[in-house]
């Protein structure tokens, strides 16, 4: 009986410590604060950090996941781990299934890859920091892949490569662009630059042909071929109507082509010139054998330039022993002025040119405009890493794609997809610093080409990845080949 009563005693005393307040609030916030924690323990952990007030990839320590939410076993709950732990050797995602067009700017220290100062192969319109432009924050982006990594670009690396090779790009300025941050990637790990030289001694300057630049020790060379419409252009043939100045033979590609298909690795590139303005509002139409196409529309036109550029390769270039790509069309950021405000701007950078939207009380009236009717990008500081998708801004790479994925289950040529992830990059552009060290007319901006260091380095670094991906594949499969050749022979 006493024991009972004892007992009694006991419970109604630890009772009686429940109702000090301040004691069943500490014991309640630490219940709370370890049911939080453990809850947490169960989900993706993946931070975003803050470098010099911008938003960056948090460390590969801090993305994990707890491999028992899934109830496997400690094994595949390991795979699952690292299959979500970001690593420069890629071996979270296998390299043919990595899809490096899907990602997210970052922001990244390390970069550049270069300094423009360092580099004396790039025209002086894109050397902006030098030629006066402010802020350098447009350097220091990374494009990241959403479900892999890209191998860092290594220019000792892709040199040897190249060795004893050719790397030419074909099209027009903004092919010339992209090769120039090629020739300024692969220089910086050139110690004596004397020995990266231009075969006709030609100087980089804007001009209409083609230039040549051989890497003395590597015996190899990086070529561009300016060719803004890929096809030939020429005069009209005889009878042709009165308003047709010139035509775009369609269906036989440039005239310098004989000079490119012996290339180890071809890039081509097209698009900004296969606008109305730039052909048919300018007397350029577009002819097909002897017979000019008066009905025939820009749109059609490029795809049968295209479909004419793939047939060219099946039949001219030996694809066993030459690369070749596409790289999808960089979108413009040219808008009007009046258009740009601490209130609008985001809205009005996001609409097609030739929208009328009324933003903040301001109307954008052709909000787009060009490099002649008072276009502007010079405040633009910053990428729209919300960016929407706009179809516009796609038509050239779905035709350049749907003539791709309609010629063979294989295609010979493979694209390389910069066209919504450079949509995102407005910052990136020479705008009023490509004249030197005085500024451009602000009604006369530069906002189709493209700062270097900049965005286009980030083109060559997809193309490095493509291009190591598919030799590494090429590898594979040749040894394949030549151990099924052996057992045959058993």
């Amino acid at each position: 009986m006493n024991i009972n009563n004892n007992s009694k005693l006991d419970f109604f005393k630890k009772l009686n410590r429940l109702n000090n307040p301040h004691e069943f609030s500490v014991s309640l916030v630490f219940f709370l604060l370890l049911t939080l924690f453990l809850l947490c323990s169960f989900f993706y952990f993946d931070h975003g950090v803050q470098v010099n007030g911008q938003k960056g990839e948090a460390p590969a320590r801090w993305q994990f996941r707890i491999g028992f939410i899934r109830g496997n076993n400690n094994e595949s709950s390991e795979s699952n781990i690292n299959d979500n732990i970001n690593i420069n050797s890629n071996n979270n995602k296998s390299e043919e299934e990595c899809d490096y067009y899907e990602g997210k700017w970052v922001w990244d220290e390390t970069y550049p890859l270069y300094d423009s100062k360092d580099c004396s192969f790039s025209d002086g319109g894109f050397r902006c920091l030098q030629n006066g432009r402010p802020d350098h924050s447009y350097t220091k982006w990374r494009w990241q892949p959403n479900k892999c990594d890209m191998p860092r670009f290594d220019a000792k690396v892709m040199l040897e490569k190249l060795r004893n090779k050719r790397l030419v790009y074909v099209g027009d300025s903004i092919g010339r662009n992209q090769w120039e941050s090629l020739l300024c990637m692969l220089s910086s790990a050139i110690p004596d630059k004397s020995s990266i030289y231009e075969v006709n001694g030609n100087p980089i300057t804007k001009h209409m042909g083609y230039l040549i630049f051989r890497f003395r020790d590597y015996n190899c060379t990086i070529e561009y071929y300016r060719a803004p419409f890929l096809v030939v252009q020429g005069r009209p043939p005889a009878g042709a109507p009165e308003q047709v100045r010139y035509t775009l033979r369609v269906d036989q590609l440039e005239w310098t082509s004989r000079q490119w298909k012996d290339a180890d690795v071809l890039i081509f590139n097209a698009g900004h010139w296969w606008t109305h303005d730039k052909t048919i509002r300018s007397g350029c139409y577009f002819q097909e054998g002897n017979e000019v196409k008066m009905n025939m529309t820009v749109e059609t036109a490029f795809r049968r330039s295209i479909e004419t550029l793939v047939r060219w390769v099946d039949s001219q270039v030996n694809v066993t022993k030459t690369s070749v790509y596409f790289r999808s069309y960089a979108p413009v950021h040219f808008r009007r002025r009046d258009c740009i405000s601490p209130v609008s701007s985001k809205l009005c950078l996001s609409i097609p040119m030739y929208w009328v939207s009324s933003v903040s009380s301001k109307l954008c009236i052709h909000s787009g405009g060009d490099w002649k009717n008072g276009g502007a990008c010079h405040l633009e500081t910053t990428p729209d890493l919300e960016a929407p998708y706009s179809p516009q801004m796609w038509d050239h790479y779905n035709i350049v794609n749907g003539v791709l994925s309609n010629h063979t289950k294989t295609p010979s040529m493979k694209m390389v997809n910069v066209t919504y992830l450079t949509l995102q990059r407005k910052d990136g552009h020479p705008s009023l610093y490509y004249m030197g060290t005085k500024p451009a007319p602000m009604h006369r901006q530069d906002c189709s080409h493209w700062c270097l260091p900049g965005v286009p380095d980030t083109w060559n670094e997809l193309l490095y990845a493509v291009f190591l991906r598919q030799q590494s594949v090429n590898s594979r499969n040749s040894t394949s080949a030549s151990q099924d050749g052996k057992f045959g022979k058993l």
